[in-house]
């Protein structure tokens, strides 16, 4: 991964993840992943009409998280276009066949908290952001990536598919806040 600040469910590449490059210092996202995040409260604004496609959302994030890159693909229209710390990667064959290996063996090793998320759907599409923070050990020390994620889903006949991901991650600082 090329990628110095991709956290958002994939950013933190400083931990040797190979789709995390060097973005501890920038670090990846945390995509939302809702698999590891603590009951800390976090700020939800989703509208019933767009749950269904933060479903969608959650389980990529779920299975990208348990490494379960089937299932993650599963939720990934074939020509997703996914933008990370100034990459690109136009489908989700090359998503799959790439970093979402690193990113999966990387989320492991974090604590995921949500934070906030917020979805809105107009028509067949839908946008979900979220920010999360990663709580992670680099070198033995404790660091937490800030993270954040917005997905743009599109309702098919297969049902909300995810049609572009921009995961953004950064190393959080004394002071910092989502």
């Amino acid at each position: 991964m090329k990628r110095i600040a991709t956290l958002a469910v994939l950013s933190l590449a400083a931990v040797g993840s190979p789709a995390f490059g060097n973005e501890l210092a920038t670090a990846p996202h945390a995509h939302g992943a809702t698999a590891k995040h603590v009951p800390a409260g976090p700020v939800l604004n989703i509208p019933a009409k767009a749950q269904p496609a933060v479903a969608a959302v959650e389980r990529f994030s779920t299975a990208l998280v348990a490494g379960q890159l089937d299932a993650a693909g599963a939720e990934l229209d074939p020509n997703v276009l996914i933008l990370e710390s100034g990459g690109a990667e136009r489908s989700a064959a090359e998503y799959l066949g790439g970093h979402a290996k690193g990113d999966a063996a990387f989320l492991k090793t974090a604590h995921i908290q949500l934070v906030r998320r917020t979805a809105q759907v107009s028509g067949e599409l839908a946008w979900v952001a979220s920010e999360s923070e990663l709580h992670l050990s680099k070198d033995g020390k404790p660091v937490t990536v800030l993270s954040t994620e917005t997905m743009l889903v599109q309702r098919s006949d297969a049902g909300w598919k995810i049609v572009h991901i921009h995961w953004s991650s950064r190393t959080k600082a004394p002071g910092d806040h989502h």
